[in-house]
């Protein structure tokens, strides 16, 4: 006599199995909700500012702009400034990004694999450029940089935004060490693997969901960044989000203008997830993402 499989709870009792679907799509109507009015209205907000006709304008009480036109831009991307800008942020971008993760490879796999006192001290301060405001770690580091003659320079703000990558790459591929077996660690240290070829041969090949992912996130968190480059850098530096507050944090506000800059800052992110999702499946983003 064959045994009887266990029924789930929501096999054994079907009404419970409709109140559990009609939850859960009641949860995914909620976060697509919660996604257009966090993400996607302000986006159209801003892609109509972008198409404004300079002729007409847009005010009130016209919900759509009376005419469209490419105007703004042409205007941006005819701006020699603005293409720098842009080459600028995606050239430091991929720097902090392979500096984060060369220099979070010893810490994670320290606070992955290796037992040592006051270890939660150490994630904590690891974790404290997440806690602490920007503006505070910029001038505390900006005021170091202007000492040490790294201020308004190119290699001053990719170490200031390697601070506030490091936590990310470093708590991400934690996680993915964790999942590492011990035995096989240990079975190349006892056959003469010397750390090197131990992080070479074994470490990156079996963390490299955890390194995609956390360079996915150091990429964008560094092409997004603001205040820390800006008391660094600017205006010497000029990034894409630089050259944005230009636009908004003036006397006179340019709504079109920044409309445009603001679609050329996102542009990056978007293409860097929808190829994330493209090559990559999901069980990979997720191991690699751990317990961040």
């Amino acid at each position: 006599m064959s045994a009887a499989l266990p029924l789930t709870a929501t096999q054994g009792n079907p009404t419970r199995g409709r109140r559990a679907r009609h939850g859960l799509n009641w949860i995914t109507a909620g976060l697509y909700g919660s996604a257009f009015l966090a993400l996607f209205l302000p986006l159209l907000v801003a892609f109509l500012w972008s198409v404004v006709d300079p002729a007409t304008g847009w005010f009130a009480p016209d919900i759509v702009p009376r005419s469209v036109s490419l105007h703004h831009w042409q205007q941006a991307l005819g701006d020699p400034s603005i293409i720098r800008s842009i080459v600028l942020s995606l050239l430091i971008s991929t720097v902090v990004t392979a500096l984060t993760g060369i220099l979070a490879l010893p810490t994670a796999f320290a606070l992955a694999k290796i037992p040592f006192r006051w270890k939660r001290a150490v994630e904590i301060f690891i974790l404290a450029p997440l806690i602490v405001p920007g503006i505070i770690i910029g001038i505390g580091v900006g005021t170091l940089f202007l000492r040490l003659g790294l201020a308004y320079t190119v290699i001053g703000v990719i170490l200031v935004q390697t601070i506030g990558t490091l936590p990310f790459m470093i708590r991400i591929l934690a996680a993915t060490f964790e999942g590492i077996p011990d035995d096989l660690l240990h079975a190349a240290r006892t056959l003469g693997a010397t750390p090197a070829k131990l992080a070479r041969h074994i470490l990156i090949p079996l963390a490299w969901p955890g390194f995609i992912a956390g360079g996915l996130l150091s990429f964008i968190r560094s092409f997004e960044e603001f205040d820390k480059t800006f008391i660094v850098g600017a205006p010497i530096v000029q990034t894409i989000t630089v050259k944005l507050w230009s636009y908004l944090g003036g006397k006179l506000i340019i709504f079109p203008n920044a409309a445009v800059l603001t679609f050329i800052l996102i542009m990056p992110m978007v293409i860097i997830f929808f190829l994330a999702e493209r090559f990559l499946r999901e069980d990979v983003l997720a191991a690699g993402m751990g317990k961040l």
